[in-house]
């Protein structure tokens, strides 16, 4: 039974340790382009529509982006080809890319909530094939959401999927109200700060995998339980898409929604406390990971003496 176990394992990580050691990305951008982004805000060249500003520090950063870099750009209102999808969450870029995202234009609402599932989803749907690569979700906005009910029910089960969630306020006059929520937040209130914002959040760590069969081989000698226990937390990471907003209100009494001082909205502590025990359990995924990391490299510098 262990070595059916171990040869399980090994060919689970045979395969994902060149995913972990690159620290491959896979991004969806939830570009705001509500009626607000037609106000223009500070430049280099002077003064320009927000809108403008991001697309162009978007493309500047999509530019020079790895080719296995997997990238999606969601809307929330202009559609291309019927679809608020400008990019297509997919790998490499493409010169159909600067003609989609020129197409966007500033009109309408600012429906965060609704964009949240769809991108959160997307990824979700991705991780199933490829679960060991980093899958983050970038908010760019330059304003609160008009569905903030949406939001509470949707960003607490896209944290707790372990959906790295970043958000960059563009040109606002104070911090958005998921600066506290997401997992970092940043201002950019002029062009450069925008594009450095844009790129921070694609910056990837890459490491070349330069000893993947030497690792193989030392895997027939981790100790007994320990291939069982790491693969079991390999396949534990949750892809199931999120559930609509009244069945998570339903299946969760205790939800409520404060006014914070600025107007806008957040769970109960409640929801936080379930939070907190949702991302102690992808900790736990990871912190093998890192265990089983560290065992290996034990191994080879002991072999090597």
């Amino acid at each position: 039974m262990r070595n059916i176990t171990l040869l399980l394992f090994g060919v689970v990580f045979w395969s994902v340790s060149p995913q972990i050691m690159r620290a491959e990305q896979t991004v969806v951008v939830v570009l705001d382009d509500s009626g607000s982004m037609a106000e223009k805000m500070r430049t280099s060249n002077g003064r320009m529509k927000r809108m403008d500003v991001a697309k162009s520090a978007l493309l500047r950063v999509l530019g020079d982006l790895p080719e296995d870099t997997q990238v999606g750009v969601l809307a929330l209102n202009t559609e291309v080809n019927g679809d608020t999808w400008i990019v297509p969450l997919g790998e490499g870029a493409s010169t159909q890319w600067e003609a989609n995202i020129e197409r966007i234009r500033p009109v309408g609402g600012t429906p965060l909530g609704a964009a949240l599932r769809m991108g959160a989803d997307a990824l979700l749907e991705a991780r199933s094939a490829r679960p060991y690569a980093t899958f983050r979700l970038l908010i760019v906005t330059d304003g609160e959401a008009n569905d903030p009910e949406l939001v509470d029910a949707y960003l607490p089960q896209v944290m707790a999927r372990g959906i790295v969630t970043d958000v960059i306020g563009v040109d606002m006059k104070s911090q958005h109200t998921l600066a506290t929520r997401a997992h970092s937040y940043r201002s950019a209130a002029d062009d450069a700060a925008l594009e450095r914002a844009i790129g921070e959040v694609f910056a990837e760590t890459s490491a070349d995998d330069q000893n993947a069969e030497e690792d193989f081989e030392l895997l027939a000698s981790l100790p007994d339980g320990f291939a069982e226990e790491a693969l079991r937390a390999l396949t534990a990471v949750r892809n199931e898409p999120l559930q609509e907003a009244a069945e998570y209100r339903a299946a969760t009494p205790s939800f409520t929604r404060t006014i914070n001082s600025s107007g806008g909205s957040q769970p109960n502590n409640s929801i936080f406390d379930a939070l907190l025990g949702s991302m102690m359990c992808c900790f736990g995924v990871f912190f093998g990971l890192a265990i089983l990391v560290v065992v290996l490299a034990g191994s080879r510098k002991q072999r090597r003496r």
